[in-house]
């Protein structure tokens, strides 16, 4: 106990968010990449003294950009998107990346959709040797050169829209395209990457038709493509209070199926997609299944790990209709994910199915959950999508 508290103790050693890739790291690159922050923004550790002068570099220059009339909607444009989706292939990014730039793109009228994530990562390597994927931190990843060295690696190989514009008023390539790598140990070139699997894979199949998503390069390459027995959790409540259970029939060839855990489910849709394995499992040495689910999970997290499936079980998507038992066949190559159960008999199912009670029959709980889009499309409120523009208002008194 006392060497659990003291690695407990030293776990946060300074202000600052995860140090790994994970969905804090991504979306500050994501930032970076689409333009909407200065050139190093991504990677200074909080602790760094550069991270305090970089910070009042940002309020001059923002001063500067109001006097110039260079507003947000005039950087962030379909191609800083898809700049910045290569760029989380190349970082081996946060599948979260993937609901927050939709919801971003959608609130400025641009449509970005899974097909986009699924195309324009698909060709794009793992160029970053950063955890969860890979050994190194962020700290590391800043001292090696940081995104600027991956952007003009994905530059020099036409990967990039060259002359999208950043706040800096100058373009993307001209931040980035004298940048220098320190270490090849962490930021690999594109010629000889680190994994050659990036981006975010999108399945689809009778159990998704909506579509789902899974990371490559965090998950077990003999388990890119399998097929096993669903052992479904109609909860989280639910999947808590079985896992552990000594007479809980299932094995490592199994697939754990977690329901009830996406938008409207789970409000807010929890990040509890890679769950634990069973004990049983963990005890002979296993340290990873297929697990599916509706939920999101930490970028953190490392696994074969199937999220965002759309329709989301509370919504009535097929999800809802997986029952302990059927097969499932999951392939990440071919893009699918099937229940091998017949469509005659998923509809008796379907007309029995009841949606689970509401977490909330008032106040916001319950607008939001009447009005969040699915993961498919982004999770924000149905009613804020689309340009809003920036009107003014009357004054309130």
């Amino acid at each position: 106990m006392e060497d659990f508290l003291g690695a407990e103790a030293c776990n946060a050693r300074s202000p600052g968010h995860c140090m790994t890739m994970g969905t804090a790291s991504t979306m500050a690159s994501m930032v970076e990449a689409l333009g909407i922050g200065l050139p190093t923004n991504a990677a200074i550790p909080a602790a760094d003294s550069r991270r305090k002068a970089l910070a009042q570099i940002a309020g001059r220059r923002i001063v500067e950009m109001v006097h110039e009339d260079i507003t947000i909607a005039k950087i962030l444009n379909r191609e800083a998107f898809e700049n910045a989706i290569r760029v989380n292939a190349a970082i081996g990014g946060s599948t979260n990346a993937v609901i927050h730039l939709m919801a971003i793109a959608g609130r400025l009228g641009i449509k970005l959709s899974l097909e986009d994530w699924d195309t324009l990562g698909r060709e794009i390597p793992c160029l970053v040797n950063l955890m969860p994927s890979g050994e190194y931190l962020m700290e590391d990843f800043y001292y090696a050169g940081g995104l600027p060295v991956v952007l003009r690696e994905l530059g020099t190989h036409d990967c990039l829209h060259k002359d999208a514009l950043t706040v800096n008023g100058q373009t993307l390539w001209e931040n980035v395209k004298d940048a220098e790598c320190y270490d090849r140990k962490v930021i690999f070139p594109f010629s000889d990457p680190f994994k050659p699997i990036g981006g975010i894979a999108v399945l689809r199949g009778n159990l998704a038709p909506g579509g789902a998503v899974i990371k490559p390069s965090a998950a077990s390459p003999a388990l890119m493509k399998h097929r096993g027995r669903a052992v479904v959790f109609e909860s989280i409540e639910d999947y808590k209070a079985q896992i552990d259970a000594p007479d809980l029939d299932i094995d490592e060839t199994c697939i754990m199926v977690l329901k009830n855990c996406g938008p409207k489910g789970y409000p807010g849709m929890a990040e509890v997609g890679n769950m634990t394995l069973p004990a049983k499992v963990l005890k002979k040495g296993i340290t990873d299944m297929v697990r599916i689910s509706d939920a999101r999970m930490s970028g953190t997290a490392y696994g074969t790990v199937v999220l965002h499936v759309a329709p989301e079980a509370a919504a009535g998507g097929p999800l809802a209709l997986v029952r302990t038992g059927d097969m499932i066949e999951v392939d990440v190559e071919g893009r699918s994910l099937h229940l091998e159960v017949p469509g005659e008999e998923l509809e008796v199912r379907k007309r029995t199915w009841e949606p689970m009670e509401l977490e909330s029959n008032r106040g916001y709980v319950r607008l939001y959950i009447e009005h969040v889009n699915q993961a498919d499309e982004g999770c924000d409120l149905d009613f804020l999508v689309g340009g809003s523009g920036a009107a003014v208002p009357r004054e309130s008194h």
